[in-house]
């Protein structure tokens, strides 16, 4: 018999990394073939700027209608294995203790998938140590890179952690010329690509493009992503009190083709983040696939993508002078960003394919069902 999951994810909506990891495990053929596997998604919210963080009484209910969901899963079949994407810190966590609860009251055999991090900040509150010593006791890990294994180190030994990064379906993209490269009438075009958040940098990137402009260099920016803590309005007077109508350009969300566009007309791709919960964002894969160098920041696992100096820059968080630096140079040797670019890309076909993804994580989900915990 294929050994039983119960598997605990979220996928969208609403759209982030995680979600779209969740939305891959559901959907994918070698998974569900290799498993008897059950989903249920936890999220309470479908929109991230409207909804997510804030406790209402429609996402109590509709929490309590999951909770119940899970104990009729646990109470009408007998699961080898339970699967959570478990938050790590703040409220999410909270919120998905009494899933926990509920999943070590069935004694289950747990593991737990990070897409974020923050437990060792938080395990230094007394009550968040007694709950995540409660929460990892007798379970296993998934971390998406050997960077993050120092967060969870004082609850979870090494022997019980699993490392997965995280991949994405293939396109198909001819990344052997960039349009730019033999013509110097078009400028050099940046591209950002996430959620409009200010710890995600935007606010960083609209800063170094003020001094890209005040060097009188020839390029674009362009931000594409759904608005979050920065609302479009805010953003758009920005770009005003900055003089950088004519280089930057907000787009909104864009899904599918219309984000294929974006990274398949860009030359060099910026994802200045220090957001906290970042461990390895999926966009980044995605501009290495479409043969993009990455200018980023070494937050998280991100040094597991963006090789520095090789597929592109890692520069310090919150540093505009520093990014400037990178993208100057960049933006001036259209050469160097083509070498960058494919060897971006070689890295992403090696390690960080979908296919890649559901080999290493069917591998690990059959090791973790034959697993004797310690």
């Amino acid at each position: 018999m294929k050994p039983r999951i119960l598997f605990i994810l979220h996928f969208p909506p609403p759209v982030h990394g995680s979600a779209m990891v969740g939305k891959y495990i559901r959907e994918s053929e070698m998974i569900n073939s290799e498993f008897d596997a059950d989903f249920i998604n936890p999220s309470t919210s479908t929109n991230i700027s409207d909804d997510m963080g804030k406790w209402r009484m429609k996402k109590v209910y509709k929490l309590f209608q999951i909770q119940i969901k899970i104990l009729k899963a646990l109470m009408s079949k007998k699961y080898d294995l339970c699967y959570f994407t478990l938050t790590s810190n703040g409220p999410g966590f909270y919120r998905d203790l009494p899933i926990v609860f509920i999943l070590k009251l069935f004694g289950k055999k747990i593991i737990y998938h990070f897409h974020n991090k923050g437990v060792a900040i938080a395990g230094k509150r007394k009550l968040n140590n007694f709950l995540y010593r409660y929460t990892f006791k007798n379970s296993l890990i998934i971390l998406l890179s050997g960077y993050l294994y120092y967060d969870v180190e004082h609850y979870v030994n090494k022997e019980n952690v699993f490392y997965c990064p995280n991949g994405i379906p293939g396109n198909e993209v001819n990344i052997s010329l960039k349009s730019s490269i033999n013509n110097s009438a078009l400028p050099c075009r940046l591209l950002y690509l996430g959620n409009m958040m200010v710890e995600k940098g935007v606010y960083v990137l609209l800063e170094a493009c003020k001094k890209l402009k005040e060097r009188k260099l020839f390029f674009e920016c362009h931000f594409v992503g759904g608005w979050s803590n920065i609302s479009e309005e805010e953003f758009k007077e920005r770009i005003l009190q900055n003089d950088l109508s004519d280089v930057v350009f907000s787009h909104g969300p864009k899904y599918n083709e219309e984000k294929h566009a974006y990274f398949t007309s860009s030359d060099i791709f910026v994802f200045p983040t220090s957001y906290h919960h970042e461990v390895l964002p999926i966009v980044n894969l995605e501009a290495m696939q479409y043969g993009l160098p990455v200018v980023s920041t070494p937050e998280g696992g991100i040094r597991d993508e963006v090789i520095d100096g090789e597929t592109g820059f890692l520069v310090p968080q919150n540093n505009a002078g520093a990014l400037v630096e990178k993208l100057e140079l960049l933006i001036q040797n259209p050469e160097l960003r083509r070498h960058m670019g494919l060897k971006g890309a070689e890295r992403f076909n090696e390690l960080f394919t979908l296919n890649k993804f559901e080999q290493t994580f069917t591998a690990i989900l059959k090791a973790a069902v034959n697993k004797n915990i310690s």
